[in-house]
């Protein structure tokens, strides 16, 4: 496994977070619009969502009245999220914290009803950090709450594209990705019980990804 290529990603994110701020572009993705459902379904209207990257997600769910405290260890990309909430008048239901998800989690436990990441976990992480985060996951979260994550799995075109980093890690374009298997969603879910686990596709390529719901057990 190559660390120090793992380590380098998060300048790499806040150099194009810095210089592309639309870069995901202005709309909500469509794990949000799945997951918006569901939260509406369980009449859950607080989330943590880890990893909120320009905040296209966040600001989707706030304006659909759920409180969002979105978390991304790249400043630039909470600078965006908090220029947004300015412009779409959007402070009383976003909070922004600059923060490493690797570290643990800034929260009580079991005093969270849901957490939300859309391609967090495909990002550079090793399968031990995984692990890690999934329990810190598991502990602030209420029995009973929710983790939705989204991952690009090992049948999207760019799997074994690229250098490979380690595990199922590869770098392409100077971004790396951990593609998930079935058998490494299910490696997750110590704590949890899997209610979905579905394909879907996203984006001009498309990138082919899990949508996965986990209830804590």
């Amino acid at each position: 496994m190559d660390q120090k290529k793992l380590d380098k990603q998060s300048q790499y994110w806040e150099d194009n977070f810095s210089s592309k701020p639309e870069m995901f572009g202005l709309t909500q993705s469509l794990s949000a619009e799945k997951s918006l459902k569901l939260f509406k379904e369980k009449k859950i209207d607080k989330i943590i969502e880890i990893g909120a990257g320009l905040g296209r997600d966040t600001v989707f769910f706030a304006k659909n009245s759920i409180n969002t405290i979105a978390l991304d260890y790249s400043p630039s990309g909470i600078k965006v999220i908090n220029q947004k909430i300015k412009k779409n008048n959007l402070s009383n239901f976003i909070s922004t914290k600059l923060f490493d998800v690797r570290k643990k989690l800034p929260f009580e436990d079991n005093s969270i009803e849901a957490c939300y990441s859309h391609m967090l976990y495909c990002m550079a992480m090793t399968t031990k950090d995984l692990k890690k985060l999934n329990n810190e996951i598991h502990r602030i979260l209420k029995p009973g709450g929710i983790n939705i994550y989204t991952v690009r799995h090992t049948n999207d075109g760019d799997f074994k594209n690229g250098i490979h980093i380690g595990e199922d890690l590869y770098e392409n374009d100077g971004f790396i990705v951990h593609y998930f298997s079935e058998e490494k969603v299910s490696s997750l879910l110590n704590g949890f019980k899997n209610i979905t686990l579905e394909k879907f596709e996203e984006g001009k390529f498309p990138r082919k990804l899990f949508f996965v719901v986990n209830k804590k057990i």
